[in-house]
């Protein structure tokens, strides 16, 4: 009994990975914001993010080398225009990453 007991307990201790790209505050936050739009520009991930132009740039490249968000950069008239779009990969991954938190806390 004792032997099963044990094995319960390290069954309980093993929970899935989180994926370490979205598992970084603003990464996550601008995956947060894209789930729920078709596209969202720099200026407004910026302003909802409260992130510096620099590291939001780092952030979204990595998120775009990943194929979780899609970059279309455009202009408005003369003034340049950044566009983020979740792609199908991200809403899939996005979503797997939601699911493992809920177990964690269930767990």
């Amino acid at each position: 009994m004792s032997t099963e007991i044990n094995k319960k307990k390290e069954d309980k201790a093993i929970f899935k990975p989180l994926d370490s790209l979205l598992h970084s505050e603003l990464r996550l936050a601008i995956m947060s914001i894209l789930i729920g739009v078709n596209e969202a520009d720099f200026v407004y991930i910026k302003s909802a993010t409260k992130a510096t132009s620099g590291n939001l740039s780092v952030q979204l490249d990595k998120l775009s080398v990943a194929g979780y968000i899609e970059i279309e950069k455009t202009f408005i008239g003369k003034k340049p225009c950044t566009l983020c779009r979740m792609t199908e990969k991200g809403r899939d991954a996005f979503a797997d990453y939601v699911e493992t938190l809920k177990q964690y806390i269930r767990e």
